[in-house]
Order: structure tokens, then sequence, then C-alpha cells
């Protein structure tokens, strides 16, 4: 993996200073080669005032836009040669630890699928954490520079796609990539967008699993809770019907967040959610001897916080209990919860 920076600014001093800063810190990332940094003189660029508005813009932030369009492409040109791929990221996202091996085993599925691709989309925002063939990177490119004062880089990309075939978006989840900055390089106002579906490395704590609903082939229960793209996926629940996590050990629950369905589609339409006290072992599986409402779902989705302000003991069960029948399939994409250790009040 080469990483390619481009310091963007024209201001001599500051990127004098930021080299000597780079220099220090990766020298010998610089000295192997695995990360580059490049500059691209103001003459090299084409005007990017005084252009026309298109979409009744502000004519700074139309400069603005235009300017981040042509950047892109001569980062994107340089970096054409240099690998069999090519990532776009932004300089204030962070990462999640394993998005290396997770790309490169994406990019192996769409490979044996034989699928027309042109970008794989590793998080939802903007123009960051998209992948590309380095192969197509010319095009892109010239494309960007040739229509760099029409539109945002990200509605371009959009367009690029579809102008090579590739029908639909790509994008992966959980994403792979969040957004750290909150302020804009564009008049420093604020910007708060984060990406809902960015998960560093997250672990629910140790648990199994049960459920009285039919699983489809290998979407089993536990998929749900544990981290990763796998889910849920049963046949219609009927009025009763439960997902059960009994936790290996009493915990803390903090907080619940409980996401279903697919594209609009297999949602959770009527359930609620509950903690339990007391695990207890039958013929079948385990569950918990009492429980205790915590809220019901809303538009397929469930999520409280701060719950331990309400219920200060620990919990020895997490239950999603149906309440109406529905006709339609159920996908469960994740469960996550929150938690935090039990202070004592014991003393020696």
């Amino acid at each position: 993996m080469v990483v390619v920076v481009l310091l963007a600014d024209f201001d001599v001093s500051w990127r004098v200073s930021t080299v000597a800063e780079i220099k220090t810190a990766f020298a010998l990332e610089l000295e192997q080669g695995q990360l580059v940094v490049l500059h691209v003189p103001q003459e090299m660029y084409p005007p990017y005032t005084g252009l026309k508005r298109n979409y009744n813009d502000l004519p700074e932030r139309v400069s603005f836009r235009s300017k981040q369009n042509l950047d892109y492409s001569f980062l994107i040109l340089y970096s054409a040669s240099l690998g069999q791929y090519y990532l776009q990221i932004e300089d204030d996202v962070f990462s999640a630890k394993n998005f290396l091996s997770t790309i490169k085993r994406r990019v192996a599925e769409q490979e044996a699928k034989k699928t027309t691709w042109a970008m794989l989309e590793f998080s939802a925002l903007g123009y960051i954490g998209k992948l590309y063939k380095s192969a197509q990177l010319p095009l892109l490119a010239r494309f960007l520079f040739l229509f760099y004062q029409e539109m945002p880089c990200d509605w371009l990309m959009s367009r690029f796609r579809d102008l090579m075939t590739q029908k639909e978006p790509i994008l992966f989840k959980p994403s792979l990539f969040q957004h750290m900055g909150t302020f804009s390089s564009f008049q420093g106002t604020y910007n708060k967008l984060k990406d809902k579906d960015f998960e560093e490395q997250y672990t629910n704590p140790p648990a199994e699993v049960y459920t009285d609903m039919s699983s489809y082939k290998k979407h089993f229960p536990k998929l749900a809770w544990d981290a990763g793209e796998d889910f849920f996926w049963g046949r219609s629940p009927e009025k009763g019907n439960h997902l059960t996590v009994v936790f290996r050990g009493p915990t803390l629950v903090t907080g619940i967040m409980v996401e279903t369905g697919s594209g609009g589609k297999d949602l959770l339409e009527s359930a609620q959610v509950e903690i339990g006290h007391d695990v207890i072992t039958t013929e079948k599986d385990r569950s918990c001897k009492e429980f205790q409402t915590v809220g019901t779902f809303k538009n397929g989705l469930f999520e409280i916080q701060e719950m331990d302000k309400k219920y200060t003991s620990a919990s020895s069960c997490l239950r999603i209990q149906i309440t109406a029948a529905q006709k339609d399939w159920l996908i469960i994409t994740k469960i996550r919860i929150s938690t935090k250790l039990r202070t004592s009040t014991n003393q020696a």
C-alpha cells in the first residue's frame, strides 16, 4: 500500500512547514516509498474563479468545489501507476482497524462474481472510501478535469459510475471510514457529518443467542449479535416469537440499538425490547426468569441510551419480543449494546 498526500494549498509558508513536519514524522516511510507527498503549482490549474453559478451556489462555493475537483483530478492521475487499485479518502477520517483486509476480501468477491463495477464504496459519505481500478484512473482524472466547474465531486463520481455502466451503487456495511472533522475547509463552516454505519472494531459482550423463529438458510440469530455484515433472516414472525440474548455474566447495560430490514423491506413491524434477570435453562434453550420492558420498535428501529439511570442493576438477558404477527419476513441486521463496569460497595 502506498499513501499519496496532495498538499493542495498554495500558501508557501504553510507548505514548507507541513513538509518539514512530514519529513520528521515519517522519514522511513518516505524513504521506502510507502508515503508520497506532492504539490501541483497554481499555474497548472485552469481558472476556478468567476465561473458560472450552477445550482445558484455562491461564487465562493463554486470556486471551492471547482478547485477541489481539480485537486482530485491531479491526485488521481498521479496515482494511476502506483498500484492495482486506488482508494480515495479525505484527510480527516478515522479508519476501521481491519480496513485493508476487508477491502481485499470485497474486491475478491466482486472479481469472483465477474460483475461490472467501476466504484466500490466503503463509506456512505462524500468522497470517502471510494475504490477504483487503477486502469480506469486516467479516465476518471480527465472526467473530473473536464467537468470541474459543473458540480461537486461526489455528484461527478456518481455520473462517472453510470457512464462506466455500473448501474447501481455497491456500498458495503459496516463502513470502514468515519469522518472526524468538525469544520469544513470551505470558510470554516461547522460540519457534523458522521457515517452511522461505521464500526471501528465493535464487539458485543460474550453471549448466547436463541430464537423460536425459523432461520432462512444460514442466516442464524447469532449473526445479528456478532460484529460484521451478516444478519439474522427469519420467516414471517408470529405474535409471541422472540429472539433472546443470554449474557455469559451479569452485565450493566447502558444502551441498546437494534436495526432491522434491508432496503426498506423485511422490517420488524411490532415488537418490544426487554431486559431480564436470573438465567434459567430448559430442554431447548436458556432464558431469564423475569423480564421488564424498556421500549418498543418504531419504523423497524429501536434505540435507547443512558439506561443505567433508570435500570441500575445488572442484566442477564436481552429479549426482542414480537407483539403482533406480520406477513413479511424479518431481517435483524444488528444488535448493539453499550455497557459499563459495575461498581462495588464492598470493602476489604
